[in-house]
């Protein structure tokens, strides 16, 4: 016991975070147990530890910042476990279609209630574009307002939104650009709620997997889905856009990207939040585009994930008092950790938004919007 928590405190003195302090980022032991589930477990040790009250934080999401910033997320990462799990993902595709359920099942089709107690008006439950504003609301406006600027979408335009979540962007689309949305999901919730929230528009939702999409588009995108696509399927996605979008057409990624190649995701999240999902680099999208688009634009608001992220758990919490009829404390944990602990790993940008604007060659080039 004594080494293993020397080793963890070791680490959290280089990230300048101290056990029993009184400083935004430092932390309370309650249960000594955690030093070893941390070594033996890693990163998801240390949730799940989270989750059960053995430790907190004075701020969570400070604490995380610094672990990550410091490096110290690395080092308890690489476990046995982890290693099974990066060979099962070069062995087997994951992310196939029976797979690709799985996320749907278990995280987006949660009540609908838990989501809208702490998304905007339009449900954009992705990173907002805070310029010139802290008020996520108006972020997330702003967000599906640039994304159409981008797409450079007109009233003649039929879209199709890979991924539709909630709606938010068919019904933004429509309202404002007078243009025909066709919207696909795999979470039978989202698309209740999607049909309902965009009713009366030009709008239809359909429950399909991308693999299976079919028709012509003058305007793709996907905001938030590519993350749950995998890298054995990055190709197959895009060549999916290709076959459906027009030949002057615009298509639009819009994704949470990491700074290296890996092939799986963080074990505690992929155990708790979003299960067979994986995060890409520059260099999957890359090459999986090779042949296929013309990269017109990268854009890079990964920072403001960080504000994002701490709006929400800041709704969440004031909505707790009504949701905790449903859900249990440990719910409420996991939800803090996952909501503050992905705001830290924004914070010390060790993770990135992106939005990348493809075409087949603007005739005299693509004019960037910001």
């Amino acid at each position: 016991m004594a080494s293993a928590r020397t080793f963890i405190e070791g680490l959290l003195e280089k990230a300048d975070v101290t056990i029993g302090g009184s400083r935004p980022q430092d932390i309370t032991v309650r249960d000594e147990r955690l030093f070893n589930r941390v070594i033996r477990y890693g990163t998801l040790g240390l949730g799940e530890a989270y989750m059960d009250g053995w430790w907190d934080a004075n701020e969570l999401d400070e604490t995380i910042y610094r672990l990550v910033k410091a490096g110290g997320e690395g080092q308890v990462t690489k476990t046995f476990f982890s290693l099974l799990r990066s060979l099962r993902s070069k062995i087997f595709n994951i992310q196939n279609k029976i797979g690709a359920r799985k996320v749907a099942v278990q995280h987006y089709d949660l009540d609908n209630d838990l989501y809208v107690s702490f998304l905007d008006p339009y449900n954009q439950y992705t990173c907002g574009y805070f310029k010139g504003t802290d008020n996520l609301n108006l972020a997330q406006e702003q967000k599906l307002e640039l994304i159409c600027r981008k797409l450079q979408l007109k009233k003649s335009d039929h879209v199709l939104d890979i991924g539709c979540g909630w709606g938010g962007f068919a019904k933004w689309a429509a309202e404002h650009y007078g243009c025909r949305v066709t919207g696909i999901s795999i979470s039978d919730e989202q698309i209740k709620f999607a049909r309902e929230f965009t009713s009366g528009l030009p709008v239809e939702i359909i429950k399909s997997d991308y693999r299976d999409v079919t028709g012509t588009y003058d305007k793709v995108l996907s905001i938030g889905m590519f993350e749950h696509v995998g890298y054995k399927n990055y190709r197959t996605y895009f060549e999916v856009v290709d076959s459906v979008l027009k030949p002057n057409g615009l298509s639009l990624l819009h994704t949470i990207g990491r700074l290296d190649s890996a092939t799986i995701n963080d074990p505690w999240f992929e155990r708790y939040i979003f299960p067979n999902s994986m995060l890409p680099s520059v260099a999957q999208i890359g090459k999986a585009i090779e042949g296929l688009f013309v990269m017109e634009d990268w854009h890079n608001f990964g920072a403001d994930y960080d504000k994002t992220l701490m709006a929400w758990f800041k709704n969440f919490d004031a909505a707790w008092p009504r949701l905790r009829a449903k859900y249990s404390e440990q719910f409420y944990r996991m939800w803090k950790y996952y909501l503050l602990s992905c705001a830290g790993a924004f914070r010390a940008r060790d993770l990135q938004l992106w939005q990348v604007v493809l075409s087949r060659g603007v005739p005299g080039g693509y004019a960037n919007v910001r």
